[in-house]
């Protein structure tokens, strides 16, 4: 594969790395997309994450490449050995998806595997950008279908304040990140403003021009909301992270989106106002 781009994206079907091909590919970069499933995109590449033989081939001739893989037990083995086959392959540059709050004695399991992850990576000697970026404004998709059917935003969260990142600036800085003469090191990636989830519903109500209310639900009946819906340490882990966002964890404003890309980081009112009939039942 040496006559194809040496940027790799993997989880090119996926939240951000769809987010980061769509960058790339506004920026005139041609890249290779890697996912699980066959793609009719140029230079798409099928591999199996946990098949080292598939991403050993995938790496060749790669500069730089953007690591994600999906939500799975196996995340942080998947991404050492990907970390691993990228150093043995000659890449000098990995984009890493990592999360805001990253560190090894975290109460919440995420963060500890994305500080395993961060420090593997680091040590492997390969050039790092670690992106930190906060809470997805696009995570709130996946329970559009409930607050249709409620009229209610249900987080165990109280009044807590999170300054929710768009993906898509998480992938226009990834982007940007992977067609860098230099790592950028670590980036903390928010929003322009820390919103409680009361501001969410508002501003969901406003631009879905239908009223949305925010329903501070204890725990427990968060956890009875996902049972069945995820997997039992996927759910475990989500109470984790609500309970980190709780403590007021996850209210940090960072300036790298603006610092990076020049412009503005995207508020949840565009969020709000780009997607609003997912949540009027268009």
């Amino acid at each position: 594969m040496t006559d194809a781009p040496d940027i790799l994206v993997t989880g090119a079907t996926g939240s951000t790395g769809r987010a980061v091909a769509d960058a790339l590919t506004a920026n005139g970069v041609a890249f290779r997309p890697l996912s699980r499933r066959a793609s009719s995109a140029d230079f798409s590449v099928r591999a199996d994450l946990d098949d080292a033989a598939s991403i050993r081939s995938a790496l060749d001739g790669v500069r730089a490449a953007y690591l994600v893989t999906p939500s799975s037990e196996r995340a942080e083995a998947q991404q050492k050995q990907f970390v691993d086959l990228a150093a043995a392959a000659g890449v000098r540059h990995l984009v890493l998806l990592s999360q805001l709050g990253s560190v090894a004695d975290s109460p919440v399991r995420f963060l500890r595997y994305h500080a395993a992850v961060e420090r593997h990576a680091f040590g492997s000697g390969i050039g790092v950008t670690a992106l930190r970026p906060n809470l997805f404004m696009q995570g709130l998709l996946a329970v559009a279908g409930a607050v249709r059917a409620t009229g209610a935003l249900p987080a165990p969260i109280g009044d807590a304040r999170v300054s929710l990142v768009d993906v898509r600036d998480i992938g226009e800085v990834a982007a940007l990140a992977l067609t860098a003469a230099e790592p950028l090191g670590i980036q903390t990636l928010t929003g322009p403003e820390s919103l409680t989830h009361a501001e969410l519903a508002a501003r969901l109500s406003e631009a879905a021009e239908t009223d949305i209310r925010f329903d501070d639900v204890s725990p427990e009946r968060f956890r009875e909301m996902l049972t069945g819906l995820l997997p039992t340490w996927q759910v475990d882990g989500l109470l984790e992270d609500y309970a980190h966002y709780a403590r007021g964890e996850a209210a940090e404003v960072s300036t790298a989106v603006p610092d990076l890309l020049e412009r503005p980081a995207r508020r949840f009112a565009d969020f709000a106002r780009d997607h609003a009939g997912a949540f009027r039942g268009e």
